[in-house]
């Protein structure tokens, strides 16, 4: 079991087979592994590098490699991460059969629709953990299990146990096999990631957790994985529910709220891996490359999971920001070790200042987010001084003021206290996400254009920044999520939410961030448009449109930014 933070280097992302056609090689896994290595020299930490996804070949039954992607095996990439002290990890896609000729020894636990095998049932289980104790006579050290199907029977089984007992069954099977595998191999690091949460129900239809930010809380994720897995992890990265016009900043906001989730799910701060750090060229993190790196890795890091994840491409990071990089690690991994987390605030779902606080002896950090379209005023929460700002976004900048910090919208910044209100600390500003120096509503009634359409028409700011507001929502005010698909192919969402304006019979470009291929859904739209771009004096039609097939209905807000 995990008993102090560790770090890990995860190298999906850097290619996707799911929402992209960037396909997983021997190269390509040997390139980031030299990049690992460089930034390490450059003082970065990572303690793991993690093989994920369909490294294995289909009909190989987690034992052998795919080809032609991996011609000599993994023997090269093994030898040099052990070489270099790099614990080496496998991902696995559980009891999921990947083949519609599974091996003999897992035919007697297949499902009747040959895509899952039980797991209490047959020879599935032992073979695989026998598979799990193989790699690990050769140096792995570590086990990813995801996509998980606990719903997994065989055609006798179902006709004979009710959905319930079958979803016992598997638990209790799987959760047994684990733990004779960790007295075995106690060196060994177990993740958790997706099929072991339980459904949300909610007006009368399942929802994920993970899926979105504005369901009602309720208790979906047993705690009792804990027993088995170092780390359970909270959901892929993606937009929340919390319109934004910066889109990496709605991404941040979704990872914080789901760690708040299964925190209340009863899991304690370290065992919760937020997943949240991805840097990449493919369509799993909207090609997003390094935009806005440096504030989800501060949060990433804040949140207090010892299961310190980093996803993508290392390439992407220079020796200099790879120094960066360090530094936020080195204020933040002891304080993982020997300090105290804590939240504060709302979830941030609910769309108010929040933040995650991290406190030793003689001081604290305390990281804080303001998701909402105006500036918000936040207590810290331990008393603790001097204050002092050691990072923000660019911009308005964060006031401090009788224990409390005022955030422009959509801001994250880092205050540090007491110890750590020193400028040995500085981390400086974050250049790529600037926040507006002041903003204010602006007056506007938005009428119905049919089931799926709304619009205002005002008179254009002399000054400063139209920023417009959309939100989607179903029939009992929850958030509705539209997805034209992933990348490459899937419909961008610029054209299924669209936010236009007309003037004089013409249109006037609106600037958007949103328009990308969303695998997850996207439930809001946000432009802006500057005052120079109107003539002044002549009334604007702002237009917003949803082509979302189910029953929606849309709300639309302005505001005046500079």
């Amino acid at each position: 079991m995990i008993n102090s933070p560790i770090t890990i280097y995860i190298n999906w992302a850097a290619y996707d087979e799911l929402s992209d056609n960037v396909e997983l090689t021997e190269a390509l896994a040997m390139r980031q592994l030299d990049e690992l290595l460089r930034l390490r020299r450059s003082g970065a930490r990572f303690d793991y590098y993690l093989m994920d996804a369909f490294w294995y070949a289909r009909d190989g039954a987690y034992r052998t490699w795919r080809k032609p992607h991996w011609p000599n095996g993994p023997d090269a990439w093994l030898a040099k991460c052990l070489e270099n002290d790099v614990k080496p990890g496998l991902w696995v896609a559980g009891n999921s059969t990947h083949s519609h000729d599974p091996i003999p020894a897992w035919r007697d636990s297949l499902t009747a629709d040959g895509g899952s095998m039980c797991l209490f049932s047959g020879g599935f289980l032992p073979h695989f953990l026998e598979s799990q104790h193989l790699w690990v006579e050769r140096g792995v050290r570590m086990f990813k299990f995801d996509f998980m199907n606990l719903s997994a029977a065989t055609p006798e089984i179902e006709r004979t146990m009710l959905p319930s007992e079958i979803r016992a069954q598997n638990i209790a099977a799987l959760q047994a096999g684990l733990k004779v595998f960790r007295q075995q191999h106690p060196e060994v690091v177990l993740l958790g990631y997706n099929g072991l949460e339980e459904s949300l129900w909610f007006a009368g239809a399942a929802h994920s957790t993970q899926g979105n930010t504005s369901l009602p809380f309720r208790k979906t994720v047993d705690t009792k994985w804990l027993e088995v897995f170092d780390a359970l992890y909270c959901g892929d990265p993606r937009p929340a529910d919390v319109p934004t016009m910066n889109f990496w900043r709605s991404k941040d906001i979704y990872s914080d709220h789901m760690v708040r989730v299964y925190e209340l799910n009863g899991f304690p701060l370290r065992c919760i891996d937020n997943s949240a750090f991805m840097i990449g060229t493919t369509g799993t993190c909207y090609y997003r490359r390094t935009s806005a790196w440096q504030g989800m890795l501060l949060l990433g890091l804040a949140r207090g999971g010892w299961a310190n994840t980093y996803y993508g491409n290392l390439d992407l990071l220079s020796d200099e920001q790879a120094r960066w990089f360090a530094r936020v690690q080195s204020l933040y991994l002891d304080l993982q070790a020997y300090g105290r987390f804590d939240t504060f605030g709302p979830l941030p779902g609910t769309g108010s200042a929040y933040g995650f606080a991290a406190t030793d002896r003689d001081g604290a950090l305390y990281a804080v987010v303001n998701p909402a379209q105006q500036t918000a005023r936040l207590h810290l929460p331990t008393g603790l001084t001097p204050l002092r700002v050691l990072f923000h976004d660019a911009g308005y900048v964060p006031q401090l003021d009788g224990g409390a910090v005022t955030l422009g919208a959509e801001q994250l910044a880092l205050i540090g206290a007491g110890s750590y209100a020193s400028a040995a600390y500085d981390l400086g500003v974050q250049a790529d996400v600037r926040i507006p120096t002041e903003i204010a509503p602006l007056e506007a009634s938005f009428v119905a254009e049919g089931e799926r359409a709304i619009s205002a028409t005002i008179l254009p700011p002399p000054h400063g920044t139209l920023r417009i507001i959309l939100r989607q929502v179903d029939p009992r005010g929850g958030a509705r999520r539209t997805t034209g698909g992933a990348p490459p192919n899937g419909v961008t969402l610029g054209q299924l939410l669209k936010i236009t304006a007309t003037q004089n019979g013409q249109p006037v470009t609106v600037d958007v961030n949103y328009d990308k291929a969303i695998w997850s859904g996207l439930s809001w739209a946000v432009g802006e448009v500057p005052a120079e771009r109107f003539d002044a004096g002549a009334p604007v039609t702002i237009r917003c449109e949803s082509r979302e097939p189910l029953a929606v209905k849309l709300e639309a807000v302005l505001y005046l930014a500079s």
